[in-house]
């Protein structure tokens, strides 16, 4: 029964890896195609943006198409973006190379959690979910490191023809394994735009904002801050990258345990430990063991923030889950690309060893923003009650 989510779960894996993969490959596209630091970031701006843009209209659009064949077409669509990103000669055909991907993305991710429970039925939700799950958690954590490792050896073309060659395998997998399914009790496309009324939703996706916003500002040029701060080459960057994603295997249990106590109070506890390692990494470049100390308290608090804001939208919006979950990566992705271009500013004003601080103090509000909803929850319950 589990051997289709399994194979759903690895598609999603390289869908994931498909976005986050350029953060580590940032530097070798910026030498190759001749452009700075901070244009190539954009290349994370545009695929972010064009995600926060289209992605809950086209979710919402396309819930309502049989899940088999969407999933397939979106794999393939993955599958010539990539191959695109592989040859691209210069950095406009790189633009629209990530601008294809951006359009399937939420919808796959969006929808993916669903189908599994469809197929695994509602006695094993939980357990359909967890194994989605798995494969987004180990796109984020080891799809950049691995990414990075790769293009070391063989340049960075090579990832995106690996990404492009895995993409097709996966949907061939899926076309031979997935069994048709269509959802039975789909929101109407109305109903679920009308959750965006709610005030308090309105709070939880800002608060998926500021959080990735805060993430990404430095994130986006951690391999650029590893290179020109720490001095190490392309080959140590990939193995300190690989490093923080494996801690984040530790931040996806702890993000899972806490999140189904207090979904507001895991996201301040793990933005509080966050900063501090943010602010940490610069300063302790040149000692491994606190630059070892400070990547894996960045590493655990990210990870476990990507589980924790999604499923922190879901459960705030119980009556469209799919739809909820698709705000939550149009805020996320919003996040992403204001961090990409807030960091390139930084980079070119003050310098690259203040990236740091920069990203701290969008998690600073981020904070104060969950602080602000914790409060409102209660009075929300009372005036519906």
């Amino acid at each position: 029964m589990f051997f289709p989510i399994y194979l759903l779960s690895a598609a999603g894996f390289t869908v994931l890896t498909t976005e986050f993969v350029i953060v580590g490959l940032l530097p070798a596209i910026a030498r190759d195609l001749e452009v700075t630091i901070a244009q190539a970031g954009l290349l994370v701006t545009l695929f972010a943006f064009t995600v926060a843009c289209f992605g809950p209209f086209l979710t919402a659009y396309f819930s309502r198409f049989e899940r088999k064949r969407l999933f397939i077409s979106v794999l393939m669509l993955f599958g010539v973006a990539n191959a695109v990103a592989a040859v691209a000669p210069n950095i406009g055909v790189m633009a629209i190379a990530r601008l294809i991907p951006a359009l399937g993305l939420p919808v796959f991710w969006a929808l993916a959690s669903e189908t599994a429970v469809d197929i695994a039925g509602p006695d094993h939700a939980g357990r359909a979910i967890a194994k989605i799950g798995f494969g987004i958690v180990c796109a984020t954590v080891f799809g950049i490191p691995v990414g990075t490792l790769v293009s070391d050896a063989f340049g960075w073309r090579s990832a995106f023809a690996l990404l492009s060659v895995l993409a097709f395998a996966k949907a061939l997998l899926l076309f031979i394994y997935l069994p048709q399914s269509v959802h039975q009790h789909q929101a109407s496309f109305r109903s679920q735009f009308a959750i965006l009324r709610n005030r308090l939703m309105q709070g939880h996706v800002l608060l998926s904002v500021l959080v990735f916003s805060g993430m990404f500002t430095a994130y986006t040029y951690l391999a650029d801050m590893l290179e020109r701060l720490a001095g190490f080459d392309g080959a140590l960057v990939g193995w300190c990258l690989m490093g923080f994603g494996a801690v984040g295997l530790l931040g996806n249990w702890l993000g899972g345990r806490l999140v189904d106590r207090h979904p507001l109070m895991a996201s301040l506890t793990f933005c509080a430990f966050m900063i501090g390692g943010m602010v940490m990494v610069v300063p302790s470049m040149h000692s491994v063991p606190a630059l070892a100390l400070s990547l894996t308290v960045w590493g655990v608090t990210q990870a476990a923030l990507f589980l924790v804001s999604h499923a922190r939208l879901m459960k705030a919006a119980p009556q469209a889950p799919a739809f909820a979950a698709s705000l939550n990566i149009a805020g996320a992705n919003l996040g992403i690309g204001a961090g990409a271009l807030i960091g390139g500013r930084v980079i070119e004003q003050f310098g690259l060893d203040k990236l740091g601080f920069a990203g701290a103090g969008i998690i600073l509000l981020s904070i104060l923003l969950a602080g602000v909803l914790m409060t409102a929850e209660p009075r929300q319950a009372t005036c519906q009650a």
